[in-house]
């Protein structure tokens, strides 16, 4: 894994763009800062949000307001609220994201989370 440098700074997500992403039902706005080989955004799901796909991307999800389930593709879920995170790397389960009520998470992935480099 090659290793990039990233200087101090400070990140005002206000300032940042918000992309639109349709789920199965429902909507999800990105805000999204990219550096090589890591990405960090600020995700909204709106109320009744669907992902339309399993993702097998690693993330650290970290749950900044209100309340959603990860539904694994195995059947399993999990709940998580306003201060609870989930980890989990590339290629070690298929999940997707509901909320019944919106929810704003902050996301971390890149490829310190491939499990061909860990």
């Amino acid at each position: 894994m090659q290793s990039t440098n990233i200087p101090f700074q400070t990140i005002n997500w206000d300032d940042i763009d918000k992309t639109t992403h349709p789920g199965t039902t429902g909507t999800a706005w990105w805000q999204t800062i990219q550096f090589k080989g890591l990405r960090v955004r600020v995700v909204e799901y709106s109320p009744g949000y669907l992902a339309d796909h399993w993702c097998k991307k690693g993330h650290i999800v970290y749950c900044l307001e209100g309340e959603f389930t990860t539904e694994m593709q195995t059947g399993e879920s999990f709940r998580l609220t306003k201060g609870m995170s989930y980890i989990v790397s590339d290629d070690l389960s298929s999940h997707r994201s509901i909320t019944e009520n919106g929810v704003k998470l902050l996301i971390v992935d890149g490829d310190f989370l491939n499990t061909n480099t860990i």
